[in-house]
């Protein structure tokens, strides 16, 4: 029987995306299949890599080489569903990573819970965007993408509160804040699928950020650290610039994310009159 790290590890090693996807559902169902009916998958160690094995296409530019295309047109709504499909990638690697990265520190089984079923869900999201490029005649991999999504997790490799902070914390909370924009203009050209797609990646990454946002306070407590201070800390130390609003700010607080935590952090003062 693999352990969770081995199978954590499986995923990370394995290229092609939609096969990537294939095994992070099937070990995350075999997982929780195990949950249910009290088998014990014993957590293990496995070593992950530093980066995840990615297909030869796309090409992985500078986020200043990545062509900016105007979403309101066709070419430009394939580019925005491509970019959120690589987005989607990085996420199944950086949650499936989190698991044998940080093993050592002891954490409960509801940590590797919420992890396991954020991978499996952010899996489901990277194949709900390629069905929609598939269906515009395109795919994953037909346009350059951005490099610099893995960077978050080389910078963090050595700190977990670090990684909670700067991955779900801030890069997922950031998806909250655009995804209702992205909504709106597939939903003006008619795009009834990608519009299905995006709302179903907007519902589920609540939770992604709010298991971000609870072990990072649970580490907090653990610790007897201000969460607020510690969190302004980590970000200001491995993210580059400031957090830039609009922030939608009422599904940030449903995460579990209070205006507190990232207005500080913003790079203008916050305009309630909007």
């Amino acid at each position: 029987m693999m352990s969770l790290c081995e199978m954590a590890v499986d995923v990370l090693t394995t290229a092609d995306g939609r096969r990537k996807t294939a095994k992070s559902r099937a070990h995350a169902a075999r997982w929780f299949a195990a949950r249910a009916s009290g088998e014990e998958i014993p957590l293990g160690r496995a070593a992950a890599p530093l980066r995840p094995a990615r297909p030869e296409a796309p090409q992985l530019l500078d986020p200043r080489e990545v062509p900016k295309r105007k979403p309101g047109s066709p070419q430009g709504r394939i580019a925005l569903l491509h970019a959120v499909a690589h987005i989607e990638l990085n996420a199944v690697d950086l949650h499936w990573d989190i698991i044998p990265r940080f093993a050592e520190t002891p954490m409960p089984a509801g940590f590797y819970d919420d992890w396991v079923k954020a991978a499996d869900e952010e899996s489901k999201h990277f194949n709900l965007m390629c069905d929609c490029l598939e269906e515009l005649g395109s795919y994953y991999g037909a346009l350059p993408a951005h490099a610099g999504m893995w960077r978050a997790a080389e910078d963090t490799v050595d700190d977990f509160m670090g990684r909670l902070a700067v991955v779900p914390m801030v890069l997922e909370a950031r998806g909250l804040d655009v995804t209702p924009g992205m909504i709106a203009i597939f939903r003006k050209a008619g795009m009834d699928s990608a519009v299905a797609a995006l709302e179903t990646i907007y519902a589920e990454e609540v939770s992604h950020v709010a298991y971000g946002s609870k072990w990072f306070h649970f580490l907090c407590g653990r610790h007897d650290t201000d969460p607020k201070s510690v969190f302004h800390e980590l970000v200001r130390k491995y993210f580059k610039g400031a957090l830039k609003p609009p922030f939608n700010e009422e599904k940030r607080a449903e995460a579990g994310l209070p205006p507190d935590f990232y207005w500080p952090l913003a790079d203008q003062t916050p305009n309630r009159s909007r």
